[in-house]
């Protein structure tokens, strides 16, 4: 038996046969909205599910309860409001009630919105709550921040499903769970990741992975800061870590076209939320989970889920404290595993590899695999 999607169904509103033609031939008359990349990777992750129980971009109500309490709606736990905005010019010019055409960053037609509401919000407020700061500096609040005037909500009917590199490992909610099923897996941790996976990251996933029957590494696609390593060169690392170090039988790679926030906290709740619509019972939570720079605590991550009911949030987070390599022990471990002190411990991070690569140095056996090491420094120095 899976796990139940967020809020008890998984939403599907992908168009297809007859409903999508007509669709499409009601698109060519409609008010047009210009969407970015972002936006349109919210789009889809609204038409497969994998924002259920979300059927479009948020209205005011929703956005405020976000904000303030963490739920979507009363019961259904939510940390990130789910957003659409415009100029006030194009505003001005869609109507309560109608339907608007969202042409994506490829200049597709991909969704139809019927507009049920037009506002504002906050957007100091509204940052601060969910970024935990009002600096420009933080790349989330940087995107909010330069949105459009006035937010849009409604309901989706989407058109077309993004395809994105590697397409053949973006699996949907449906498909993961079909694979779970067929692999009769129960207990299925994530692993979230946006950098190649290093010594610490295999050390928890392993740890995870004696609890639970599979793993599934669950690295984000969607848009992500300048500086963090291509997609194409991730994806290399995960396979070849994979083939290498990884038992086949109980673990699975797949992609995870959504955007990254870098909220921290919130983020980390979401991160929970979008695994559970996949089919996972657990997920990973290590330190600093989904942070930037220096915006959060190492832990903020873990406390947030004391404000979450555990059964309203319906997936399991396993936490894991900082992780490293020991000189003294010979292999991994952490606060609670390793007796020696700070001068034996070789601490591990993404930004710690991506600035050895910038300096075009291999990364250490301490921080990540050979095989791994290798395709990023041909990449690094290419």
């Amino acid at each position: 038996m899976s796990i139940d999607p967020h809020g008890g169904t998984l939403v599907d509103r992908l168009l297809t046969g007859d409903a999508l033609e007509a669709a499409k031939g009601r698109a060519a008359s409609l008010p047009k909205l210009k969407i970015d990349t972002y936006a349109a990777f919210d789009v889809d992750c609204i038409a497969k599910g994998i924002f259920s129980p979300l059927t479009g971009f948020m209205g005011e109500a929703q956005v405020k309860s976000v904000m303030d309490n963490m739920e979507v709606s009363p019961g259904v736990p939510w940390a990130i409001p789910i957003l659409l905005a415009a100029s006030k010019a194009e505003a001005d010019g869609f109507e309560i009630g109608k339907e608007i055409a969202l042409e994506d960053d490829q200049g597709d037609i991909a969704a139809i919105l019927t507009l049920s509401e037009k506002f504002n919000v906050d957007r100091t407020a509204l940052v601060e709550k969910v970024y935990r700061t009002t600096s420009d500096e933080h790349p989330g609040v940087a995107y909010t921040l330069g949105m459009g005037d006035v937010f849009l909500a409604g309901d989706l009917d989407v058109l077309k499903a993004r395809s994105i590199e590697h397409q053949d490992h973006n699996l949907t909610p449906v498909q993961t769970r079909a694979e779970f099923e067929k692999k009769g897996w129960k207990r299925i941790v994530a692993f979230q990741t946006r950098n190649p996976i290093h010594r610490a990251h295999e050390y928890l996933t392993k740890c995870a992975l004696e609890m639970c029957d599979g793993l599934l590494i669950h690295p984000l696609m969607g848009t992500t800061k300048s500086d963090d390593i291509p997609g194409d060169v991730r994806m290399a690392c995960y396979e070849s870590i994979i083939e290498h170090y990884y038992h086949k039988d109980h673990t699975m790679l797949s992609l995870m076209p959504v955007n990254m926030r870098y909220a921290g906290p919130r983020e980390a709740v979401m991160h929970a939320i979008i695994r559970r619509n996949y089919g996972c019972t657990h997920i990973i939570i290590g330190r600093d989970h989904a942070g930037v720079g220096k915006f959060y605590g190492t832990y903020d991550a873990h406390e947030i889920f004391n404000e979450i009911d555990a059964d309203a949030l319906g997936i399991t987070p396993i936490f894991f404290d900082h992780s490293f390599f020991c000189k003294a022990c010979g292999n991994m471990g952490s606060i609670k595993t390793c007796p020696h002190g700070n001068d034996d411990h070789v601490f591990l991070s993404g930004t710690k590899v991506r600035d050895m690569l910038n300096a075009g140095e291999m990364p250490p056996g301490e921080f990540t695999r050979p095989e791994v090491a290798k395709i990023l420094i041909e990449w690094a120095t290419a």
